[in-house]
């Protein structure tokens, strides 16, 4: 670690971008946006190579801390740092971005300034929602990510995008509101905006409980959890290819952080108690999202509700309360960011052909397309969790960790990993193999070499993640083992309070009791 304030670095960066790209015209905003996300690129490969783990390393690094007024006793700070959740996520975004921009080079050729700005301000607040210590400084970045998305849908998007991003930004948004309710009645009671410090202070039990559902009924949505996850295949029908890469790559991974960030240390005795409601509603997901997925006519709306579906396992590890669930939920996270991104853009590469989602109106493209399908066969057989791919070590820690505390949970969440395989297989199987018998279909060229560039990029990492997974867990092995080792006190300090007899005044004993009781003597 050195004192250089790369994280304030990494959000002025893109946030300068932005404001170039509004005065140049449509090939350098393009210019601009993608070095701007490769100069990002690079200092998130510097950070990585700094990032302490292990033994002595300290829990929170790069920490940057400005007050920037005070306000009733309570400080208001530029407060940044990151811990190991943090740091992959923050890594995450920085990888993903430049593909962004790679995937839209081509098919964004309307107000291209606003578009390219409109995605590095999309990363500005990713990061400061990742690495912001202060709690009202998190609650800007975490909403103000909101704005961008919407406009990318309600601009660039397809023939719905009014409905879709509409519903997007009004599910997403009065979701937080109950959030920051319960952030302002925090600082109320602690007198601090400082996440590390709240992360470690004892609500009382009866307000953890209020507290952690105001908090939950904004990461829910952002997860989305079912039933709060409709507004998610609208939005990533009507959204351009790199939104839809963004949206389920990052975006949808705020709820997860969300939960691991506050709910979790911070309401440790509470999400003990609604540990049952978590698990029943996860359930559900996965299910639900899976059958619902095998019917689909449109390739988007598929991989979107597959989301929903992964998303769901994700809950159910994080509230096993123990180091596998949480190690593999983390996976999964980064997993799917990975491979749903990947699916997206393959979705995206041949929409640009020829213009229809339609499964139907695809086949056969393994003939005149060899390229693309071995690409798309492995992101597909990621997506279902095939041994030495990125999903597969975070599926099998989640559910393995869920075993221990619920059996039945863990079974149905694994028959999601079967529908996960059937409807994706059956989409592969639709897409890529039969005869190539329509005209059009035969006309589609195979891959160019800026999709060859965006798709083995992401293919090296599905590969490494699942060959070398240590070395995405060994960044955040001691931050779980502290949030484990917090649940673990509050399960007990639950349980003590569960058995503990309840205090009453003495009451004399009834007349007839006493008479019988005299009698004896």
């Amino acid at each position: 670690m050195t004192g250089f304030p790369i994280l304030s670095v990494l959000l002025a960066v893109p946030a300068i971008a932005a404001v170039l790209c509004l005065f140049v015209g449509a090939q350098g905003a393009r210019w601009t946006a993608l070095l701007a996300t490769l100069v990002n690129l690079a200092l998130g490969a510097w950070l990585w190579t700094q990032f302490q783990h292990g033994d002595g390393a300290p829990q929170w690094q790069f920490v940057e801390h400005v007050t920037l007024f005070k306000m009733g006793g309570v400080e208001f700070s530029w407060a940044l740092g990151i811990d190991g959740f943090a740091f992959l996520l923050i890594e995450l975004s920085l990888f993903l971005m430049p593909i962004c921009i790679g995937a839209s080079w081509l098919s964004v050729t309307k107000r291209v300034p606003e578009y390219m700005a409109a995605f590095l301000a999309t990363e500005v607040l990713m990061i400061g929602t990742f690495a912001a210590q202060d709690l009202f400084l998190f609650y800007v970045f975490f909403e103000g990510g909101l704005i961008p998305m919407y406009l990318i849908i309600g601009i660039w998007g397809g023939v719905n995008r009014i409905y879709a991003s509409y519903k997007f930004f009004l599910y997403t948004l009065l979701g937080s509101l109950l959030m920051l309710i319960a952030m302002i009645v925090m600082v109320l009671n602690t007198g601090t905006t400082s996440i590390p410090v709240l992360m470690a202070h004892d609500f009382p039990a009866n307000w953890q409980t209020w507290l952690w559902l105001a908090f939950f009924a904004s990461f829910a949505v952002k997860m989305p959890m079912w039933p709060v996850h409709t507004w998610l295949p609208d939005a990533h029908v009507q959204a351009p290819t790199a939104g839809s890469v963004i949206l389920a790559g990052v975006l949808l991974k705020l709820g997860g952080y969300g939960f691991l960030r506050f709910s979790l240390p911070m309401f440790p005795v509470a999400s003990v108690q609604f540990m049952g409601l978590v698990f029943a509603l996860s359930c559900v997901a996965v299910v639900y999202t899976s059958l619902v997925a095998l019917v689909q006519s449109d390739m988007k709306k598929l991989i979107a509700y597959s989301s929903v579906a992964h998303m769901a396992i994700v809950t159910m590890g994080l509230f096993a309360f123990n180091a596998n669930g949480i190690d593999g939920a983390m996976m999964v996270m980064l997993g799917h960011g990975v491979v749903s991104g990947a699916l997206f853009l393959c979705v995206g590469i041949i929409y640009d052909r020829l213009h229809t989602r339609e499964i139907d109106r695809y086949g056969g493209l393994a003939i005149n397309m060899p390229r693309y399908a071995v690409l798309f066969l492995l992101f597909t057989m990621a997506s279902i969790g095939l041994p030495g791919t990125s999903n597969f070590v975070g599926e099998f820690f989640s559910l393995a960790g869920v075993y221990q505390v619920s059996t039945w949970t863990a079974l149905i969440g694994t028959t999601g990993i079967i529908l996960g395989a059937a409807y994706m297989l059956y989409l592969f199987r639709r897409v890529v193999w039969g005869d190539l018998t329509k005209d059009d279909v035969k006309a589609m060229p195979d891959l160019d070499g800026r999709e060859v560039a965006m798709l083995v990029a992401l293919a090296a990492v599905v590969l490494w993640m699942g060959v070398y997974p240590t070395s995405f867990t060994a960044p955040m092995h001691a931050d779980v083992a502290r949030l484990t080792q917090r649940l673990d006190s509050a399960a007990h300090t639950a349980a003590i309070s569960d058995s503990k007899p309840t205090p009453g005044s003495p009451q004399a004993a009834p007349a007839h009791e006493a008479s019988a009781h005299e009698g004896a003597h």
